[in-house]
């Protein structure tokens, strides 16, 4: 249930993320809403700011009575814990990405999860109009047949600062991995929107190759479909500028997005048809290639938050639910493995097989000694 006034949101942890979510909140971005409380483990001026209480613990918090939901965004490592309390609590709730440190946390999660409970996760990309138009090209069959995939997204730079100022980033312990739990998961999550899960990956990460950290900061795995298609997708944090670029393609054509453009190619007949029925010996079906690239002002994170309280207030289906985040970090997860252990692995991932190789690299991880830096934050320059 909501307040007459719109739902009544928590919000715990106040990094730069969270306080993005709060300005949109504040600006009206975001119907049916209302800051109530928040929650970091220092004293922030902010909550005098906005008249709300402040919590230092947050089952002080979610035990208080002031809010109908939360919003999570603390480090990974707390998301388990923190959601699990909410979720007991009867409070409906909306997590920033990743679900947890591991598929088998994921699932513990949803299994608390109430039948009028509202869970969903912050995939904002999924609101990115370019990649709605591609999942509505694929839904209507105008590709056909998918037979191949690629990705390369290499535009996720960042700097040695950005893991210094942090004391659980890109660690096995506070975030369960680097790269692909952590930047890539959004990527990971729409290829599977658009293409599917595959049916097995063999993945090469390399650990710390650009950064003075344990986990993955360079990824390149091999995907196979059940259907007979390959994918490969390609992710680092040490290129620069890097590259953005999605290639999708059908028998019937091809969809192209190369971080600013997306062209639709229609092949005039199908691939597979045109190769049984030429006569020519160097022929190519006729094809028509086409910019559709949309309008992309759109405010992400705020349109996934509406969608959270519309589902509250007025039974909205999710953009994001958290379930479906288990699926983008199984492929995290299954990368991962399949590193370790120099092997395919098969989906559906063995999430216990998984979870007891991550505790063993846990065991002997450590949180770092955050560095006395003052660092320069411009969250806009941190969406790709």
């Amino acid at each position: 249930m909501a307040s007459e006034t719109g739902v009544r949101l928590g919000v715990i942890g106040l990094g730069n993320i969270a306080r993005q979510h709060i300005d949109n909140i504040q600006q009206g971005l975001v119907a049916a809403c209302q800051i109530a409380a928040l929650c970091s483990r220092q004293p922030d001026e902010l909550a005098g700011q906005l008249g709300v209480p402040h919590y230092r613990d947050f089952e002080e918090l979610i035990s208080s009575g002031t809010c109908d939901a939360v919003l999570v965004a603390t480090p990974t490592c707390s998301h388990f814990e923190i959601g699990a309390a909410a979720l007991q609590a009867g409070l409906h709730l909306m997590m920033e990405k990743p679900i947890g440190l591991s598929v088998r946390e994921g699932e513990d999660l949803l299994a608390l999860q109430g039948d009028d409970q509202v869970f969903a996760l912050m995939l904002n990309q999924r609101t990115d109009p370019l990649f709605v138009s591609m999942r509505e090209i694929i839904k209507r069959g105008e590709l056909g047949a998918i037979t191949r995939t690629h990705w390369t997204m290499t535009n996720w730079f960042r700097p040695e600062v950005y893991f210094q100022v942090s004391d659980w980033r890109a660690t096995w312990r506070g975030e369960g991995g680097g790269l692909l739990v952590n930047q890539c998961i959004h990527n990971l999550d729409i290829f599977q929107w658009l293409c599917g899960m595959p049916h097995s990956v063999r993945a090469f990460c390399r650990l710390g190759r650009y950064h003075d950290i344990e986990v993955e900061d360079e990824a390149t795995a091999y995907f196979e479909y059940a259907n007979g298609a390959s994918g490969v997708f390609i992710g680092s944090t040490g290129e620069a500028p890097g590259f953005n670029r999605l290639d999708i393609v059908g028998d019937l054509g091809s969809l192209s997005f190369d971080g600013g453009r997306l062209v639709h190619t229609v092949n005039r007949p199908g691939t597979a048809e045109y190769n049984r029925s030429t006569r020519d010996m160097f022929g190519m079906p006729e094809s028509e290639t086409r910019d559709i690239t949309p309008e992309r002002d759109t405010n992400q994170h705020a349109e996934v938050l509406n969608n959270f309280t519309g589902a509250i207030t007025a039974g909205e289906q999710l953009i994001a639910p958290a379930r479906d985040g288990l699926d983008s970090l199984a492929l995290a997860n299954a990368m991962l493995l399949s590193s370790w252990e120099q092997r395919s692995v098969a989906f559906p991932l063995d999430s216990a097989q998984y979870q007891a190789a991550l505790q063993q690299r846990q065991a002997t991880s450590t949180l770092r000694e955050k560095a006395d830096i003052k660092a320069n934050v411009d969250m806009g320059a941190s969406y790709r």
